[in-house]
């Protein structure tokens, strides 16, 4: 074989061998890159599979040891309470916009932008896996809200206590009438509500105790992370403290006024199919299947919701294929209604504000899990 001298490589064949290296460099970097992307995909999709595995069981739970001739006598027994599931939710989801609305009152949001905000995350919820509605709602939407992720991360919290606190005790209320609740699902409700509760009181009147003390504890560090975690920390212990001792007992009554529309879309729905149950079997559904949220599952609550809001109208004597029918009704309501509003109003939002970023994009650029 013959030895190439440099002398007879010409400058035009020089220019070849330059682009054939820096296009291998390129493309090493692109099948590396790729390569990574591939491998993010694969882990973002293996999280999803155990939300997806619980929803599974819990459907198979749900529609066990029913057949197809158990819902033949299934009908809408009163057509004109249609009327009332539709008027309760809008009631309902638009008093807890008006909740949230209020805990971001020191930053003059405005309520419409709120109420956008709220409803897209509910949308989000139910259709993208671990709960990315709520992450939206602190990191991509802070600006829209004119305010910091930090502040909008400490109502999420509050408005999830406050929301825990009022289900846990609406089920401790209703759970002394028909069939007697299991003793694992008593201690449950119980502890759901002391840790509400206990979480609430210190975070209405501790916030202004605790925010010093972390400040003193944080006091002097050079670490990065650890001077974010304290701003982030303060800001929102402000947040709280500035809604005050009687804003937050206000917050309490309206969510009990908001569950209390909810409860009056779920009794409506009961008229609706004609069941019959005590006055208690609607209310300790929407408590327990609204609870069931807590269980990871896959996006909306597939299994989980139906098989807890099946399992409290059995308790109030309901039929097993009406208590499912009833479930799968008001679960599929809430789903195409809160997913279609608030899908609709994300995007009139972003045509109206000509944002040309892909959701994915916007997607990826939110943090792996909260500071």
């Amino acid at each position: 074989m013959e030895t190439l001298q440099w002398g007879d490589v010409s400058r035009r064949q020089l220019n070849w061998i330059a682009i054939a290296a820096a296009s291998g460099e390129r493309m090493e970097q692109v099948v590396t890159e790729g390569a990574g992307s591939a491998g993010e995909g694969r882990l973002k999709l293996l999280k999803t599979l155990p939300g997806l595995a619980i929803s599974a069981f819990f459907l198979w739970w749900t529609f066990r040891g029913l057949h197809r001739e158990d819902f033949r006598n299934i009908h809408l027994a009163e057509p004109m309470w249609v009327a009332g599931i539709v008027g309760f939710t809008l009631l309902g989801y638009t008093t807890r916009s008006f909740r949230w609305w209020m805990m971001l009152r020191s930053v003059r949001s405005r309520f419409v932008v709120c109420a956008r905000v709220f409803l897209t995350s509910l949308a989000a919820n139910n259709i993208l896996p671990l709960r990315i509605g709520d992450v939206m709602r602190i990191f991509t939407y802070a600006e829209d809200l004119g305010t910091t992720p930090s502040i909008v991360l400490s109502t999420v919290i509050l408005e999830k206590f406050l929301d825990v606190f009022t289900l846990a005790a609406l089920f401790v209320i209703t759970m002394h009438t028909g069939r007697v609740v299991s003793p694992h699902l008593r201690l449950a409700a119980k502890l759901g509500l002391g840790i509400s509760t206990a979480g609430l009181l210190i975070l209405v009147f501790g916030a202004q105790t605790l925010q010093p003390l972390i400040q003193r504890t944080f006091a002097g560090t050079k670490n990065a992370v650890l001077a974010k975690l304290e701003h982030w920390l303060v800001l929102a212990l402000d947040c709280i403290r500035q809604i005050g001792v009687a804003g937050s007992l206000l917050l309490v009554v309206i969510s009990f006024i908001a569950w209390g529309f909810e409860g009056m879309m779920y009794v409506s729905a009961s008229r609706l199919l004609g069941l019959s149950t005590d006055w208690a079997g609607p209310w300790q559904a929407v408590s327990q299947a609204n609870l069931s949220f807590l269980i990871p599952s896959s996006p909306g609550g597939l299994g989980t919701f139906d098989l807890a809001c099946k399992d409290a109208l059995q308790r109030h004597g309901v039929t097993d294929a009406a208590a499912l029918a009833f479930s799968l009704l008001i679960h599929g309501w809430l789903l195409v209604v809160l997913t279609g509003v608030g899908g609709i109003w994300f995007l009139v939002h972003r045509l109206h504000r000509a944002r040309r970023k892909p959701l994915v994009e916007e997607l990826e650029t939110l943090p792996a899990e909260l500071p």
